[in-house]
């Protein structure tokens, strides 16, 4: 009878070649920074979600200048920012003026200065909730390889314990197929939910990008029928 023990994840690690072994190192810790970027933007994108929200609800019902005063000790989402820096770009003008120009003009540059500043602030905001995306996209695709050619030269070892030992016996090549499949099992146990959570964050990151941009127009319409009163 076969002893388990033998091929349990720790007896399969430390009977490893040195270089199958090192794989699986570098791969579990590339899981534990692959999970620390998830847990990191799953709390953070849901926490950002949750104050943007929080801002809409208050732009029902609170004035223009008690969101300017809020928003610039509570800079800490999305429309916040969008806001701050639209009411900055405002304040910088001189509003009076501007809508006695009966050409136009300014009232134009105006309402383009603030949708700039609006999309800037929003891809800003977007960039910081980005970063560590990439390294996700990564390790999805190519832990998996990694992880294969650990399984390659462990197999490679395998099949030159038979030419060496002279011997085909399932039991004598067993243990090294199967550290060397373990391998391959880590990299797909790093690709999975490496690949997983960039497809949702991706796709949630887009929704916020959708809700700055709509509060924006909001925004630069409320701007706009100031300036043509």
């Amino acid at each position: 009878m076969i002893n388990s023990a033998h091929y349990s994840f720790f007896a399969l690690f430390n009977q490893a070649d040195i270089v199958v072994k090192s794989i699986m190192i570098l791969l579990i810790i590339a899981s534990i920074f692959s999970w620390s970027i998830i847990i990191e933007k799953f709390i953070r994108i849901k926490l950002v979600k949750k104050r943007c929200e929080k801002f809409e609800m208050d732009f029902t019902i609170k004035t223009i200048e008690e969101l300017f005063k809020s928003a610039k000790s509570n800079n800490n989402n999305i429309h916040s920012r969008v806001f701050l820096a639209a009411m900055r770009e405002w304040k910088k003008n001189d509003i009076k003026s501007i809508m006695d120009d009966e050409a136009g003009v300014k009232k134009t540059s105006l309402k383009e200065r603030l949708n700039g500043v609006m999309a800037i602030s929003i891809n800003r905001s977007l960039h910081n909730l980005e970063i560590g995306l990439n390294m996700l996209a990564i390790l999805g695709s190519s832990a998996p390889f990694i992880g294969l050619f650990g399984t390659v030269w462990g197999i490679m070892n395998s099949f030159q314990s038979i030419a060496l030992m002279k011997n085909t016996n399932l039991a004598v090549v067993a243990p090294g197929i199967a550290e060397a499949l373990l391998a391959t099992g880590i990299g797909l146990f790093v690709a999975i939910p490496a690949v997983f959570f960039y497809n949702i964050f991706t796709s949630r990151i887009n929704r916020l990008h959708e809700m700055g941009g709509n509060f924006s127009v909001e925004l630069s319409n409320i701007f706009s029928r100031e300036l043509d009163k």
